[in-house]
This record gives structure tokens, sequence and C-alpha cells, in this order.
């Protein structure tokens, strides 16, 4: 079967990682038989270099146009100025809101055979595997108004949050679907308390749990999350949340995994599907890291697992999406570590090796 994927590898370690990804396709290609035609293009940073904008008319068709997106990731100190017009972030946002893609998938398993690797002790990690979804395309990120004035009183910065029932009942019901096809448990996180945006995005998941009689809901504030899930974190099975939370939430819960460095993501217009072939936008949720880039040491696992749930949801290849899987497990059962998963005596592999290691294991 043939296949195009639009490549978009960014700033910083995105374009490294991101190699490693395409290199996994590459292998499944091989194994499998399939085509994967790949176009590649500028976004964030380094798009504001060449071309003045952190995203082109040219890139985002080409993003609309493919099976799929596999994406790297963009920013850096180098655009940091907060009076610069336009920042690297800009052209991701940008490109989420256009491919629509409202719903942010993100696994979090704890392997085996890093719970060494962890800074939480192993008995804490036991039957650890959940997932969390994030509201991608709303909230502070985007709602108006947005931006600085000056006033009498100084300069005021102001960023909005706000959702409409409907933008929360979509996200809802991707958690609610997820659950019922899981461990039957669904925790949606908000800040009810204080926030409005949080009574109405409560209120709703409320009204729907009565279409999933076979799902348990439960209700959690953020910040009482933030502590359970790394004092009970087995005790999740599908996590949702608003745009914020939801990124903050992830980045917390990568510890339990050991590092950011192993962690995908799915970002889909509706509920994924396994077998189904629905355009998507797959990214490993960590940053940049400029302060190894170049280094040939970041972690490619999570590009490399992204590219596997870009086989499952946006191609159609279940199986092959599996062998991906199995790959990045059997390279670490067989002790090869990156330098950010790395414990004391071990031999760092570089994010090329890595890529290499799984490719064979696929293949």
């Amino acid at each position: 079967m043939d296949f195009n994927i639009a490549v978009l590898g960014g700033d910083g370690i995105g374009p490294e990682v991101t190699a490693e990804g395409v290199k996994a396709m590459q292998a499944v290609g091989r194994a499998f038989g399939h085509n994967f035609t790949l176009e590649y293009g500028d976004v964030g940073g380094i798009s504001i270099d060449r071309h003045g904008t952190p995203l082109t008319d040219g890139v985002r068709e080409l993003a609309t146009s493919a099976d799929a997106v596999l994406f790297g990731a963009v920013g850096g100190p180098k655009w940091d100025d907060p009076s610069a017009p336009t920042r690297p972030e800009d052209g991701l946002l940008a490109l989420r809101a256009h491919l629509n893609v409202f719903a942010n998938i993100r696994p979090v398993k704890v392997y085996p055979e890093l719970t060494d690797s962890s800074v939480l002790k192993p008995h804490v990690l036991e039957g650890v595997d959940m997932v969390v979804v994030r509201e991608l395309t709303g909230g502070l990120y985007y709602a108006q108004p947005k931006g600085r004035t000056q006033t009498p009183q100084g300069i005021v910065g102001v960023d909005t949050m706000r959702y409409s029932e409907s933008e929360i009942e979509r996200v809802l019901r991707v958690g609610f679907e997820l659950a019922r096809g899981r461990r039957g448990k669904l925790t949606s996180v908000d800040k009810a308390n204080v926030l409005e945006t949080s009574r109405l995005w409560r209120a709703t998941a409320t009204r729907l749990a009565d279409e999933y009689p076979d799902v348990e809901l439960e209700h959690a504030l953020v910040d009482a999350c933030a502590m359970q899930i790394v004092l009970r974190p087995a005790s999740y099975d599908v996590i949702v949340a608003e745009n914020t939370f939801g990124d903050i939430l992830t980045d917390e819960a990568a510890i339990l995994a050991a590092s950011m460095g192993l962690l995908p993501s799915a970002s889909l217009s509706g509920v994924p599907e396994a077998g189904a072939r629905t355009p998507g936008f797959y990214e490993p949720i960590h940053g940049t890291a400029p302060d190894i880039a170049g280094q040939g040491i970041a972690n490619p696992c999570g590009s490399i697992l992204s590219a596997a749930m870009m086989l499952r949801y946006s191609l159609g290849l279940t199986e092959e999406a599996a062998a991906v899987d199995r790959a990045v497990q059997t390279v670490l059962e067989q002790g090869y570590r990156t330098a950010d998963i790395a414990t004391a005596g071990d031999a760092a592999t570089g994010t090329t090796q890595m890529g290499d290691l799984v490719a064979n294991a696929i293949g």
C-alpha cells in the first residue's frame, strides 16, 4: 500500500528524533511491503528564519493533503524574544487548529525494564497504564482576547480561558469511548471550585455519563490529580482534561515512564479507531531540548512510538503498529538506553544507534 506522510521536524532535537521515526516507518515498509512517500517542510523557528513566518501556506497545504503528519518540536532560546511579532509555537498552534485535531491522546506506559530509571519507587509504578486525553484547540492557548497593553498602571497581559459546551462535549466523548474500550474508568479533570469554564466542563461530563453506564466517571480537581499521579498512578485509566491542564499533567506523568523522551502522542479530530484511516498529527510530547540538540544523544523512542500510533490510527496498519511497539520493547529488554534513561553503569546509546536497533528489531 502507498501512503503520503508530511514530515515536519521543526527545531532543536525535533529533526533528529523525527528522522528515527521515519527510519522505523521505512523498516515497516520493507517488512510488510508498504511504500511511504515522505514530503518535508519547515515549521517553527526554522521557518521564521527561512521564510519569515512560523507556518507557510505551502506547509499548511502539505499537512492538509497528507495521510498523516509526523512532527518533531518547535521553539528555542533563539526565538524567545518576548517582543517578537511571532514565535515558533504560533506555527504549531495554527497547524493544530487548521487540521482541527482537538483531541490529543497521550498514552503513558511503564516499561518494567525501566522502573529503576524512574525517580519513583518501583512498587508505585506497578500496573501503571493510562491514557491522557488533552483538549488541544481551545482554552487559554487560543481564546481571545489575548495580548499585552500599556495602561496608566503599567503593562497588562491578558489570556482568556474560554470553552463552549460543544468543544467540551466532543473531547469528553473521546475520553468516554476510550475508557469503554479499556478498564471502564474515566477521570475528568477540572478546577470547578474556581473557574467558570471548569464548572461547565464538570456539568457536561456529568450529563454525558448517563450515556455511558458502563464507564465509571470521577471528577478530580487538577491540583489533586497532579498529586495523585505520583502517589497512586495505577488507579488511573483514562484522564481527560482541558488544554493547559492536560499539557501540564502529561509532562508530570512522564516521570512515571522515566523520561519524556519515551512518550508519544496522537492528535485527532475524533475517537481513535485502530484500523481506521483518519488523518492525524503525531508527535512526541517532549520539546526541542536545545541544550542537547545536535549532540546525537536525544531519545527517539517517543517519535518512533508516535509513528506507531500513526500506523495504527491514520494508516489502518494495526499489525505493523504492533510490530513497532514490540521492537521498542525488545530493544529496551536487551538493555539499550539513551542518556535520559541510563542508570549508573549503563553505556548510553546514541539517537541514531537507538533508531537503528529498533528498525532492525522490526525487520
